[in-house]
């Protein structure tokens, strides 16, 4: 992987230039056309403050809704209500922290164990994870792992223990869909940021261990969804879904940074090869060892200790070739995103951008664009306050340790970039978050 020595530097200069905090002359709040009287949040982890790989009290406090939340309060917002985990259940399921860096400069993670898991079920052939129950107030609806394709899922409670630890019942007894339990009670506003997994689960996982949902499919569940939301006259703001090649999960560790580690041991290979899909046609799934090129992704969990070495599984040499180094062994999909199967997510991503602001425009809602966003703070960075800011892992103070979700301070920008939408959508006069309030990845 990259050397990461200097981001201390660049760290450190970044905290002390955020302390000095301008003043900002804004307008006088203004709630326009919408009414924020109960604003609730409807998305998947991106919504919860899920970070770091995991979902904890300290990520859940700065997910961005709360802070948008806050901001309407100015003007007739009411309280907003998260399923947080309390102070003795803080770790909730369990994240990744740094605590420092090694001797050639890569980062070290550990994990914090989990505190809130209160036991696990099992339906069918798989088990699941619960979590201890909320019983709170509830406008923050997030909830990590739910697809678009999930929403109208009325036993989608029981196996995804996030959604679960909201209801008053247990698993296996829950009967409310997704989308009918977040408009049980009434709302003036929402934020909708669901889509994410129907492409993030393909992608993470090389393409190996789920499936995009079908474009007629998403269109069809997304304008149901949307429906609901507005069926009693709520307004309020969409996102479209990220091109999830940007994010720093896929952009970190590079073929020419693994093939440099190899050739430090070994000078005369030149090439690394992985089994990749034989075309970018959905219904061609065939897979072929090739030389991989710039144009393939590989994930930031890859274990680069494999690079190499003959393949063993319980003690037992299963392929004497030197892995990734012979077409006979080659790195394993679940490790790449290649170019066909990026082809493939970007066409589908594309198809469910089309459908978001489509469905929105035919209902008069504002729609935020974390598509191209997001694309543009990978090619050109962002400068806020004076601090340089890009999608560069740990470095970029944007993304979170799992290198897909964001930090505090990536998830202020977030809020920013809905409140101008809500702004110029209803001629509100929200005021912005302060982005220097918040911090990018903690160091140890």
């Amino acid at each position: 992987m990259k050397n990461f020595k200097h981001y201390l530097y660049i760290l450190a200069a970044t905290a002390s230039i955020a302390a000095c905090k301008p003043t900002i002359d804004a307008p006088t709040p203004s709630k326009g056309s919408a009414d924020f009287t109960r604003y609730i949040a409807v998305g998947n982890s991106l919504t919860s403050g899920y970070a770091d790989g995991g979902l904890y009290l300290a990520g859940q406090q700065n997910s961005f809704p709360s802070m948008i939340a806050a901001q309407m309060q100015a003007v007739g917002g009411g309280s907003f209500g998260q399923p947080l985990f309390d102070a003795a259940q803080a770790s909730g399921s369990g994240y990744k922290k740094l605590t420092g860096f090694d001797a050639n400069g890569s980062p070290i993670l550990a994990d914090v164990p989990q505190t809130a898991v209160r036991g696990t079920i099992t339906l069918g052939p798989s088990t699941y994870v619960l979590f201890t129950k909320y019983t709170g107030a509830l406008e923050n609806y997030g909830v990590p792992g739910i697809k678009l394709n999930d929403v109208d899922n009325p036993g989608y409670g029981n196996a995804n223990g996030y959604f679960e630890r909201m209801f008053t019942n247990s698993s296996p007894t829950i009967t409310t869909s997704y989308q009918d339990f977040v408009t049980t009670k009434s709302f003036t506003f929402f934020t909708n940021w669901l889509g994410n997994n129907d492409a993030l689960g393909y992608a993470t996982s090389g393409g190996a261990g789920d499936v995009l949902t079908d474009k007629t499919v998403f269109a069809t569940k997304y304008a149901a969804v949307i429906a609901k939301l507005t069926a009693t006259g709520a307004k309020g703001v969409c996102a479209t879904v990220p091109d999830v090649t940007t994010v720093p999960y896929f952009t970190t560790v590079t073929v020419a940074a693994v093939l440099a580690g190899v050739q430090k041991a070994a000078p005369t290979v030149t090439g690394l090869y992985i089994n990749a899909r034989a075309s970018n046609n959905a219904s061609v799934t065939t897979y072929v060892p090739r030389l991989a090129t710039a144009n393939d992704l590989i994930v930031l969990t890859f274990p680069t200790s494999k690079m190499g070495a003959p393949t063993v599984v319980g003690g037992v040499t299963t392929n004497p070739y030197p892995y990734g180094l012979d077409p006979r062994n080659p790195i394993e999909t679940q490790y790449v995103l290649d170019a066909n199967e990026i082809s493939l997510v970007q066409d589908y991503v594309s198809s469910y951008n089309a459908t978001i602001k489509s469905v929105a425009a035919s209902k008069g809602l504002g729609v935020f664009d974390a598509f191209t966003f997001l694309t543009n703070v990978k090619t050109t960075g962002l400068v806020i306050n004076g601090v340089n800011l890009n999608s560069g892992y740990i470095s970029g103070g944007i993304f979170s340790l799992d290198g897909v979700h964001l930090t505090p301070r990536g998830y202020a920008i977030v809020a920013n970039e809905f409140i101008k939408v809500i702004n110029s959508q209803y001629g509100a006069s929200l005021q912005q978050v302060n982005v220097a309030n918040y911090n990018g990845v903690t160091f140890p």
